[in-house]
């Protein structure tokens, strides 16, 4: 499992990133805006206040696609299914999710809860270039994608720079549609969102209308659904979706599909303006056509044409404007009017002005009317407007991308304006096409609020202080409708006002100036990040360093600063005439002149290369002849002279490869039919891989591949259509993953995290994924884990050759790549301009020197193999334990860490701390950790917090804390992850430095529960996510996520286990009025816990941590087990009756990350929770678990091989924990199994061995459950040692004796005489007629002598009516005599001592004899003071009272007898009897060390 944390950089004196819409989607509940750019980049747009006033703000920025986003639509990925609601009407049921698509075939779904990315998936190839989704209606699980096979530039570059086809001519349109006749290929596929995988095909091929444009799924009935195609000119054609083809039905093989075209006769000059919106109504029986100046209704059913409005003379096609206006789009709206007959429509122009209009359809009668309008945008002749309208429940959301022309750089911001719906008396006219309402003009909406990015460069002019007031509160206020400041900003009379001038010419270069459009995070040399780059849309380059401790380390002398205040130095390079859009940094392998550089390609058509160090130019590049849009180095094992080149990207249709020895061009790679939108470089096999998009409407190619030799310059192969995608996939396959940004790109560039991150999972070998995707070289020479270091590019320090002997041993303080672990402690990357990330791996974090500490001892590792154990004194190992990083293993010294390392992991972690940590929530926590720990918050930057997703996948919250807490809020995986990060590296900050413990102690109990308090409505952290590290290798985090867990537990109860106050009254009063109502509830909650816990369904938390649905399923079991055990009042009580057997077949599945903790909570909650609900299971489990154990620790075990760590975890903890546990809760159960394991396994299974320190647990655990069977204890330890079988007694010999002496310590009935190898076993519980003493010969291993230690007559008659049975306790102490002839017991039942005095003949005489021998003498010993033996005493009373009972009274009684008295024998049974000799024939009798009476014997 992983747990990740990502840190997002805004820069603080930067304007917000760009963002042209190109799609939306509105969810209702809860209130949330989605809007999808050009550059792939998706807003979360949040809701807050009340409903006269609500407000609109950004929330977080999701990244998952590098392309323009085509369309967003919302999705249920568990569940979706339709049921019936409480009013009657059906509805979907799951959780709510965003799916969005991008146009180079990269899908996405979204969490609405979290944000996070719970599934990145690229489409094939042959499916063409998404434009448009619709989730089915009666499973919105699974969504219909429709494609554009050939002609989707065309609606691609639509989508994407949202044109205005105001100058689309007549006759280009007629001309086009009989084009796109012939050649209009496009493929409608149903998709399932929670896999992304495509479950059907509806259609692939050629259309019989003309190119697809739009595209949506209806449902005319319960069981119908069809699929409604539109093409420019409004061509329909629909296909029918039936029963048959359920999506669900993935297996076969032939989709039944019914396909219908809809001809609309319409004349070629009435439709030559082009549909512009196509929109069904919800029930599927009405359809709109939205032209350039009017509408048209088509019946879905009998496909006539209904009516018409004509918005021509409208204010919506207004020529005032300063473009011309006209009709943009169109949509039906949700209003309930009580009354079906009635839709609503609203529709709107190019200028934001919009009009809702009411309908009803009644026969052949068409009525509409005018209900309200919007008023329309201002704006200025060199602005561009892109407008849209979406509903949110009562009210209209009109979303505007707005765009300034600054210097042929088309600019664009978000805007988005609430506007209430008004509902007045509708009064529908007689007569068609009546425009208006009683007071003849249509009634205004009233804008309630707006909002946008913070800090816009471009919007309304705001005064300095409101300006820190907006960045500070994050989000826009709503607007006062009741009074506004200006006439011109009105709602009502007026359209809305937006100076886009941004004031005078010189601030809007300065403003320009602020805009980024690259950047990229420095941290090769490092280890962590040192620099953020920005580059401008000014040309200007600046940098912004990080001075902190890792730059003045010093190995030598260890000098170490911990001030990790990362104070600023900004650096800034000027040069370019145009916008930056590419940078690169590399550090040169063989440079003379200079060390690092930074590579920048502009808009000028240039390609600069700077020194980093002195910030010089060092040369200028002119070989570009357009603007230069990428820069792709080599990777870090790149051998010489490419490993010193890079390559350049140009508009100019080639690529150039430059060296940086030389300065100058070697190679130029041109003939490019497009701009390269992706190139890799695959530096070991010496070639280039350049995917091209075409933009020629008449090929039937959509991209096409070059592939050049870097080392001839030749152009090898080119591939077109789909061959060109698989084989593109294929060479990025073959390219190693960087370990600092987890890219295929090489190096470090300002290229996009998210551009080739998608690559399908593919089958490796160990030695691949181990070596090459690692980028690491086995060293010659050394053996062991420390014998593959990275072959980066990190430079050796200067007094690297000082640390190594000629021989090659360590002779000092290593060099730097020596500490650099497979991965990297700290991953940057910027998805977009701009925005930098930080990723950070807690499992990386906790130990980032473990490699040197290996490297310390010389490689040597424990053989996990061997099963180490002490049979004198056994442990009890821990989970880990094997992890040397967290616990010193028991068999070597671990050599005592250098301070320098334990510096340099304090050094990180404050790092990490530092921007990870919330500030400015608790300030006496944030003063603490700055006087203490000297965290500083950063400078220079606006940090906020981020979410990772599946493969690459990002979820970035805005600046402010605001943005931040709303994550808290909503997000209870974020809360997981994040608590759990923090909790751990505070403990691990505790072990490091025990001078700023208050401050680490104070830190993680902020985290664990104090936040929670400060911050009442946040989440609380996930319990499935937290126990999924129960089993971490590291203990700090272990121990962090058990304390999470049971700080959140009262809080976090999953619902269907919950049992709350209010449903236990319910249960108690069925349990009252009838038992049927109450087997009918909980027949129903049991199917409910059962459909939870064996849910596969994949979970966000799931994919947050990189786990697959059976974790999620484990993690279920975990959860509510350990709920069961710990917090039994919070559960349902059935609970632990349906959860047991799923924790049992956990526990045999050896599971590395969940059988340990299942074995646990089995343990723990034997006797609570377990036994009663598998008491008679037990033997069965135990002798399951010596199976398990045997295949793990035998010679031919394959787990033990391929993992030994888990081998030995999950063995220690079956050994140490779970068999004690089942051994105590059925001991006779457990003797029978491991009595019959002595037959049933060979004689050196390491069973035998496991069973001794069992009953050693036992032992020394509860050992009065042993004292009914002693004599088959003792059996059983010396079949372990019987001579007959060689093999066996030799591997338990040594066990076998350590076993014996604890048994005679604990046991007093137990002695046993070294000299002459004797042992005595007396009955501690047993029948008082039949009472015997066993003695053995330890050295034949036999049985040689019974004593008889029945009672004495007259003794049984006394207690004869105490029961029906004569057990009571019968020999309380044994001891044999100094010289080993004679043998004293002791009974605490008649306060008796027996003495056998035998001399040697007599032995030897009677050696094979059995018959019971009688004692020698008898010795009633007197009562002390305080004497009162509870076993004798009940009896005594039993037999006194129970003659006068009645007799049904006793046979009532009977039964409890046997079971109730032995257990009252077990409990009152003294082990602290002691016999010993003072003299040949004296002994004493003592009882927790006090002499209780001396008997001459």
């Amino acid at each position: 499992m992983k747990c990740q944390s990502v840190a997002c950089l805004w820069p603080s004196n930067g304007a917000p990133p760009l963002h042209k819409i190109t799609a939306s989607i509105v969810l209702n509940q809860p209130p949330t805006l989605y809007t999808g750019g050009s550059d792939g980049s998706i807003i979360w747009w949040n809701f807050s206040g009340n409903e006269s006033k609500p407000e609109i703000w950004p929330m977080a920025m999701l990244c998952g696609h590098a392309a323009a986003i085509a369309d967003l639509e919302i999705c249920m990925p568990i569940g979706g299914e339709m049921e019936n609601s409480s009013n009657g009407k059906s509805a979907p049921v799951g959780p709510i999710s965003l799916i969005s698509a991008c146009t180079d075939g990269v899908l996405c779904v979204w969490s609405r809860g979290s944000g996070h990315c719970r599934r990145r998936r690229k489409m094939p190839p042959w499916v063409g270039t998404p434009s448009m989704m619709s989730s089915l209606p009666m499973s919105r699980r699974y969504v219909c994608i429709s494609c554009n096979c050939v002609a989707s530039s065309y609606h691609a570059a639509e989508t994407a720079d949202v044109a205005n086809i105001c100058s689309i001519q007549n006759e280009n349109i007629i001309d086009r549609d009989t084009h796109y006749r012939r050649t209009a290929k496009c493929a409608v596929v149903i998709v399932d969102s929670c896999t992304l995988n495509i479950v059907q095909t509806i259609f692939h091929g050629s259309l019989s209308i003309g190119p697809l444009k739009f595209m949506e799924v209806v449902s005319e009935d319960t069981r119908k659904q069809s699929v409604i195609l539109a093409d420019t000119l409004g061509k329909v054609q629909s296909f029918a979706i039936l029963n048959e083809s359920d999506p669900k039905n993935v297996s076969g093989s032939v989709l039944q599909k019914s396909s219908s075209q809809m001809g609309i006769s319409i004349d070629v000059d009435s439709s030559s303006d082009g549909v512009q919106a196509v929109s069904v109504a919800t029930h599927g029986k009405l359809l709109a056509l939205v032209f350039r100046t009017y509408c048209i209704f088509k019946s879905m059913t009998n496909e006539t044409t209904l009516g018409e409005i004509s918005l021509a003379n409208s204010s919506l096609c207004n020529e005032s404007f300063p473009s011309h206006a006209y009709i943009k789009g169109g949509t039906f709206l949700q209003i309930d009017y009580g009354d079906d007959a009635l839709e609503s429509f609203a529709v709107w122009s190019n200028t934001g002005a919009a009009m809702i209009y009411t309908i009803s359809v009644a026969g052949d009668t068409f009525n509409f009317e005018c209900m309200c309008k919007v008023p329309a945008i201002s704006q200025q002749c060199d602005v561009e407007i892109s407008v849209s309208f979406c509903q949110l429940n009562n009210y209209l959301l009109r979303i505007e991308s707005i765009c300034v022309d600054a210097e042929e750089l088309l600019l664009w911001k978000p805007h988005v304006s609430i506007w209430l719906l008004c509902k007045p008396p509708i009064v529908l006219l007689d007569t068609p096409g009546n425009l208006g309402n009683n007071s003849g003009d249509p009634y205004s909406c009233i804008m309630l609020g707006e909002g946008g990015f913070i800090g816009d460069w471009i919007g309304r002019p705001f005064s300095h202080s409101k300006m820190e007031y907006l960045k500070n509160n994050v989000c826009l206020k709503a607007s006062k409708v009741e009074a506004a400041e200006s006439s011109t900003q009105s709602c009502f009379s007026s359209p809305t006002n937006l100076n886009i001038s941004g004031g005078e010419h010189g601030d809007g270069l300065l403003l320009k100036g602020k805009i980024v459009s690259s950047s990229l995070v420095l941290s090769e040399e490092f280890y962590a990040p040192y620099a953020v780059v920005y580059g401008f849309y000014s040309g200007e380059i600046e940098v912004v360093r990080f001075e902190t401790f890792f730059q003045e380390l010093n190995f030598v002398d260890e000098s170490l600063q911990h001030n990790i205040c990362p104070r600023i130095s900004e650096q800034s390079f000027s040069g370019h005439n145009g916008a930056v859009f590419c940078m690169a940094a590399h550090h040169m392998v063989n440079g003379q002149n200079f060390k690092q550089v930074l590579i920048s390609g502009s808009s000028d058509c240039t390609v600069r290369i700077w020194d980093l160090d002195s910030g010089s130019l060092v040369s200028v590049m002119h070989h570009h002849v357009g603007p230069v849009r990428q820069i792709i180095l080599p990777a870090p094992w790149t051998d010489h002279p490419w490993c010193d080149c890079f390559l350049s990207v140009g508009e100019d249709l080639c690529v150039a490869l430059v060296s940086l020895e030389t300065l100058r061009v070697e190679r130029m790679f041109p003939g490019h039919p497009s701009c390269p939108s992706m190139v890799v470089w695959d530096s070991v096999k010496g070639y280039v891989a350049c995917l091209c998009q075409n933009i020629s409407p008449s090929s039937d190619t959509v991209n096409i591949l070059y592939l050049w030799d870097v080392k001839t310059g030749a152009r090898e192969r080119v591939l077109r259509g789909t061959a060109s995608h698989s084989m593109f996939d294929h060479f990025c396959r073959g390219i190693n993953v960087n370990s600092i940004t987890d890219n295929i790109l090489g190096g470090t560039t300002s290229a996009s995290s998210l551009l080739l991150s998608v690559l399908e999972d593919t089958q490796f070998s160990p030695s691949h994924v181990a070596n090459l995707e690692k980028g690491v070289t086995p060293l010659p020479g050394l053996d062991g884990p420390v014998a593959h270091i990275s072959k980066g590019k990190l430079p050796m320090s200067k007094s690297s050759h000082e640390f190594f002997s000629e021989n090659g041993s360590v002779t000092g303080a290593p060099s730097q790549p020596l500490f650099q672990n497979k991965r990297h402690h700290i991953k940057c990357s910027c998805p977009f301009p701009g925005i930098a990330t930080l990723k950070f791996d807690l499992s990386s974090l906790m130990y980032p020197c473990q490699t040197h500490k290996k490297f310390l001892h010389g490689g040597k590792k424990e053989n996990p193999h061997v099963l180490n154990v002490d049979p004198t004194t056994p442990t009890l190992h821990r989970i880990g334990s094997n992890d040397s990083s967290d616990v010193q293993a028991a068999t070597g010294h671990l050599m005592e860490e250098p301070s320098w390392v334990r510096s340099l992991e304090g050094c990180l972690l404050r790092f990490s701390l530092s921007f990870l940590h919330l500030w400015d929530v608790d300030h006496e926590l944030d003063k603490l950790l700055t006087d203490e720990m000297h965290i500083f918050r950063p400078e220079g930057f606006i940090v906020s917090s981020g979410l990772p997703g599946d493969r690459g996948s990002l979820t970035l919250t805005f600046p402010g804390l605001q943005a931040i807490l709303e994550l808290w809020r909503s997000s209870s995986e974020f809360c997981a992850m994040r608590s759990l990060t923090m909790v751990s590296l505070a403990q691990r900050m505790i072990s490091l430095s025990h001078s700023s413990s208050a401050a680490s102690c104070a830190l993680a109990a902020f985290y664990t529960r104090n936040f929670a308090e400060k911050v009442p409505d946040i989440k609380p952290p996930l319990l499935q996510l937290l126990v999924s590290f129960w089993q971490d290798p590291s203990e700090h985090v272990r121990m962090a996520a058990r304390s999470l867990f049971h700080c959140a537990a009262s809080r976090a109860v999953p619902p269907p286990l919950c049992s709350p106050q209010a449903i236990q009254h319910e249960l108690h009063s069925s349990l009252i009025n009838g038992v049927g109502e109450t087997q009918g509830g909980d027949q129903e909650d049991q199917s409910t816990v059962l459909s939870w816990l064996e849910s596969f369904e994949m979970q966000d938390w799931i994919s947050c941590i990189g786990g697959t649905s059976q974790d999620a399923m484990a993690s279920h079991i975990i959860v509510a087990a350990a709920l069961v055990v710990w917090y039994p009042s919070l559960v349902k009580p059935n609970l632990s009756m349906l959860v047991v057997h799923p924790l049992m077949k956990l526990v045999m599945a050896m599971s590395d990350k969940y059988s340990s903790t299942a074995a646990e909570l089995l343990a723990e909650g034997m006797e609570s929770a377990w036994k009663a609900c598998i008491g008679p299971e037990i033997p069965r489990l135990v002798g399951d678990i010596f199976f398990q154990i045997e295949c793990v620790s035998g010679p031919s075990a394959n787990t033990a091989k391929q993992n030994p760590s888990l081998a030995v975890t999950i063995r220690d903890t079956l050994v140490g924990i779970l068999l004690p546990s089942l051994a105590m809760a059925d001991i006779t159960g457990f003797l029978n199994v491991i009595e019959s394991q002595i037959w049933a396994t060979s004689s050196d299974s390491p069973v035998h061995l496991v069973s001794l320190m069992t009953l050693v647990r036992v032992v020394r655990s509860g050992p009065k459950l042993l004292a009914p069977h002693l004599d088959k204890v003792i059996n059983f330890v010396l079949q372990t040692m019987d001579q007959g079988n060689s093999v066996m007694r030799k591997a338990c010999l040594h066990c076998s004796m350590a076993a014996l002496r604890e048994l005679v310590r604990v046991f007093p009935m137990i002695a046993f005489n070294e000299a002459l190898t004797r042992l005595a076993v007396g009955e501690a519980i047993g029948d008082i007629h039949n009472g015997t003493i066993r003695v053995y010969d330890m050295q034949s291993v036999t049985k040689i002598k019974v004593l008889d230690a029945s009672g004495p007559p007259g003794l049984p008659s006394l207690l004869g009516g105490a029961s029906n049975t004569m057990t009571t306790t019968a020999i309380s102490a044994l001891s044999f005599s100094q010289d080993g002839e004679g043998l004293v017991a002791f009974s605490e039942n008649g306060l008796m001592i027996r003495w056998w005095s035998l001399g040697t003949a007599w032995w030897d005489k009677l050696s094979r004899s059995l018959i019971p021998v009688q004692c020698t003498k008898l010795i009633f010993v007197p009562p002390w003071e305080g004497f009162s033996p509870n076993s004798s005493r009940s009896s005594v009373f039993a037999g006194i009272v129970g003659r006068d009972n009645q007799v049904n009274s006793q046979e009532k009684t009977k039964e409890l007898d046997d079971t109730d008295s032995l257990k009252l024998l077990i409990h009152n049974l003294d082990l602290f009897y002691r016999l010993e000799w003072v003299g040949a024939r004296k002994v004493v009798l003592r009882r927790h060390g006090h002499e209780l009476g001396s008997f001459q014997l």
